[in-house]
């Protein structure tokens, strides 16, 4: 393998140290994806994912339904909102009945019983970690150490992959990584990050509170207007609010242009002249402070819009049939890509800069530390977040909070390996990714697993994706993947995709390289690979482990060539990874659990 003189500390075994010498090209052609995978163009994913989306938004409220409510089988929705600990604040008073899904969805989550939690959630207890400055609490899972279990220092953090939540580090009492963490007498967290898993908004975004004051404030004036006229002054609104109040980007212009361009097809070419008239106007009050009278000149635009329309029909032959129909569905498109853009805003470095931070912070105030300091076990991405953790740490020369970390297949520099994430580059385009404001994984998963075990659907790669051939339970798999993926912003693959360039992962503006400052770290660090992980195979693990100093890295691949094999799930829950995996980990957070003086 390649790496193993990185340090004198690298842990090896006999079978491995063999196979390094005597690794075929048939066993390099199993670390590499198949040749046959075909790659999609860009416009075609794109195209794909954004009906998916749409499927997606349509079929489930953004906001998840109350936990209170029966749980459903084998599903777990982004943004599930329930509370052992402190129950997120109730959302504003008395919402208008045109208030977004966000805000009911809200309202009836926060009417559960507080102490209750959800059944999906399997730790002792639920926690909700504010993260400042924002309106998002952190649904934190606790394994609490039985009494026997030996005496440490630290807490342990666990941190998941992209668009995963808790439930990967804790799929069955017999398949519990935390839980056997907590056994070996750590107090172990599971982080899920804002908009996984059971982690909430507090009340909700200021944007759509805001449009439910205006449209609640305005509602004797338009309560007699066409229905038509409301629809569309209410959806101007949340868009007028959303320019204004939440996010200031291309992508709402060119929304609202495809707006009125799909709106101008309705129209004769006798009335373009006073549609865009109303457009320009529309365009010029998003500039403004939004309060309740510009949504009344919001309304009055709406409706001339509408009687724009209507006296358009009246005056030519044959008259467009259905336009009102055809109007309410543009609107109703509208609304669900504004809903998808306000609830998934975000990026790596807010997981990075904010929600890693409040974390820490939350579970050090209630775990204590003699020494301030935490134990950390990311996986693929979550190991991503502690490289980049560190490597801003030994930037500016400051404590990380961390006593020692470990990554399981994890690397912020892909651009060595035959990963077959790469597939999905074409994606990383920003004028075709943010066409597609969120990426509903948990679903696309979840719809095309029924057939991804079956040839010779391109889909049954999906298995060898995620666990090696006999490595997993197929019960447990089919809740792996049922279960434990959620809708993930574009805006945080972009930025992923950047570990595909030169230089490897960078932050949003392009000017910070996370690779660069690895070699000034002073946290010790284990990294683990998967002989037939494909994800990030063991060359992309040690394009990262070769830059940090070597009296702190240990660095090993397991596998072995004639089995188990480890995908990229399998290092957490693959049936030899409590016997092979487990102890390994243990042995190295036992070893820097001590407190420094």
């Amino acid at each position: 393998q390649i790496g193993r003189s990185v340090s004198d500390r690298v842990v090896k075994t006999k079978s491995e140290t063999e196979r390094s010498k005597e690794k075929t090209p048939e066993t390099k052609r199993a670390l590499r994806p198949p040749n046959a995978m075909p790659l999609l163009h860009g416009a075609s994913l794109r195209a794909l994912l954004a009906g998916a989306a749409v499927a997606h938004l349509s079929s489930f409220p953004i906001v998840r339904a109350s936990p209170c409510a029966p749980p459903q089988p084998l599903r777990l929705r982004a943004f599930a909102s329930h509370s052992a600990s402190e129950p997120p604040p109730p959302p504003p008073s008395s919402p208008s009945p045109s208030t977004s899904r966000v805000l009911a969805s809200a309202a009836a989550a926060c009417d559960c019983e507080e102490g209750a939690k959800p059944a999906i959630c399997t730790a002792d207890e639920l926690h909700y970690a504010p993260v400042p400055g924002t309106e998002w609490r952190l649904a934190l899972w606790r394994y609490r150490p039985p009494p026997e279990a030996p005496k440490r220092n630290h807490p342990l953090m666990l941190l998941s992959g992209v668009a995963t939540n808790a439930v990967g580090f804790d799929l069955s009492p017999g398949a519990s990584f935390a839980r056997h963490m907590s056994m070996q007498g750590f107090d172990t967290w599971i982080v899920e990050l804002r908009g996984a898993g059971l982690s909430t908004r507090g009340s909700e975004l200021a944007a759509a509170s805001t449009k439910s004051d205006m449209s609640s404030n305005s509602e004797t004036n338009t309560s007699e207007e066409p229905q038509l006229v409301t629809k569309l002054a209410n959806a101007l609104a949340q868009l007028s609010v959303t320019f204004s109040g939440y996010v200031r980007d291309s992508q709402l212009r060119s929304i609202t242009d495809s707006f009125f361009d799909r709106v101008t097809e309705l129209v004769p070419d006798a009335s373009l002249t006073s549609l865009e008239e109303v457009a320009d106007k529309f365009l010029g009050l998003m500039e403004l402070p939004q309060t309740s009278a510009i949504y009344d000149q919001i309304s009055q635009l709406s409706q001339r819009l509408v009687k724009i329309l209507g006296e358009g029909q009246q005056n030519v032959s044959p008259r467009l049939f259905g336009w009102q129909e055809r109007l309410s569905a543009t609107i109703e498109d509208l609304q669900k890509q504004l809903e998808l853009i306000i609830s998934y805003d975000w990026d790596f470095d807010h997981y990075l800069e904010e929600d890693v931070p409040a974390a820490i912070d939350y579970i050090k105030q209630q775990s204590v530390p003699k020494d301030g300091k935490l134990l950390a076990i990311g996986h693929s991405m979550g190991g991503i977040l502690l490289y980049a953790m560190v490597s801003k740490c030994g930037f500016e020369g400051a404590d990380p909070e961390l006593a020692a970390i470990v990554t399981l297949a994890s690397s912020v520099d892909y651009t060595t390996s035959n990963s077959s994430l790469k597939l999905f580059v074409p994606l990383a385009d920003p004028a075709e990714m943010l066409r597609v404001p969120a990426v509903p994984l948990g679903t696309l998963l979840s719809t095309t697993y029924p057939i991804s075990s079956r040839a010779p659907y391109i889909l049954s790669l999906l298995r060898s994706q995620i666990s090696a051939k006999d490595m997993m339970d197929p019960e447990l798999l089919s809740k792996l993947i049922l279960n434990n993926f959620c809708t993930v912003p574009a805006k945080v693959l972009l930025q992923l995709a950047t570990s595909f360039r030169d230089g490897g992962l960078r932050n949003r503006a392009g000017t910070f390289f996370f690779k660069e400052h690895l070699g000034k770290i002073k946290v010790p660090v284990l990294a683990l690979a998967g002989d037939e992980d494909l994800i990030c195979p063991p060359e992309a693990v040690y394009e990262t482990v070769k830059v940090i100093p070597q009296h702190l890295v240990t660095y090993k691949v397991f596998g072995k060539p004639e089995g188990p094999h480890y995908a990229h799930y399998d290092l957490v829950g693959g049936r030899k990874a409590v016997h092979e995996v487990y102890p390994c980990i243990i042995e190295f957070l036992s070893q820097h659990d001590d407190v420094s003086s």
